[in-house]
């Protein structure tokens, strides 16, 4: 799939793509209108109904990714409750795995994330994922999403990679796509995000449902007669 000799720079998203998506879907779209409806008072449908809303008119946006938003707009604290489902916080099967190959390959590992900073601290310590990274970045750093071209020009200063020699992995299309448009040459979907929900077509990208494959590649490139 991947010409890793091609590769020196692996960007990489955190939730749906190193992390199972399901903690988050469960989290705002069950766990935070339950939580919500039973501490104001309020019907949880008509809750449910209004958040859903809300998301939509913020999608793609880093004020979507942002728990501070949240919490001034509902008054609740986002932390309190997600600290009461973390044990839903699990690792893609082969990621652990995936890591330690880039490791070994010698690539440079980077971990990119829309995530709120108070949500990668708390993902990060439950997974111990950290030693795998070079650097590890929220976008709310740069103050804007990877949906954003400014997020690609602010990464691009700071990091100063080379687009035609790097690797991004994500599960957000709409972020694949930005990526694309800034040049980013070599482009992986992952196609299952979250292990509750089946798997999505995705023709516009290749993608993946495990790091299996890549792994093989990788090590086939890098080893003495690869």
């Amino acid at each position: 799939m991947l010409q890793w000799q091609q590769i020196d720079t692996v960007l990489l998203d955190m939730d749906g793509t190193l992390l199972d998506l399901y903690f988050d879907n469960y989290f705002w779209l069950t766990h935070l209108p339950n939580r919500y409806a039973e501490l104001k008072q309020k019907d949880v449908n008509q809750v449910k109904q209004q958040l859903r809303q809300s998301y939509q008119a913020l999608q793609g946006q880093l004020k979507w990714y942002c728990f501070d938003h949240w919490e001034e707009t509902l008054d609740i604290d986002i932390m309190a409750l997600k600290y009461e489902v973390e044990h839903l916080i699990q690792i893609r099967d082969s990621v652990p795995e995936f890591l330690t190959a880039l490791r070994q390959a010698n690539k440079k590992v980077i971990l990119l994330t829309n995530s709120h900073p108070k949500g990668l601290h708390l993902k990060l310590n439950k997974t111990e994922i950290t030693d795998y990274f070079d650097a590890i970045y929220s976008t709310h750093e740069f103050g804007y999403s990877k949906e954003s071209q400014h997020l690609w020009q602010a990464f691009m200063q700071k990091e100063g990679f080379d687009p035609d020699r790097t690797l991004f992995v994500d599960d957000s299309l709409d972020v694949l796509h930005s990526a694309k448009t800034f040049g980013i040459k070599h482009l992986v979907a992952v196609a299952n995000p979250d292990s509750q929900q089946p798997s999505r077509n995705i023709t516009e990208f290749a993608s993946i449902e495990d790091y299996w494959d890549l792994i093989k590649d990788l090590t086939n490139d890098i080893s003495p007669s690869g």
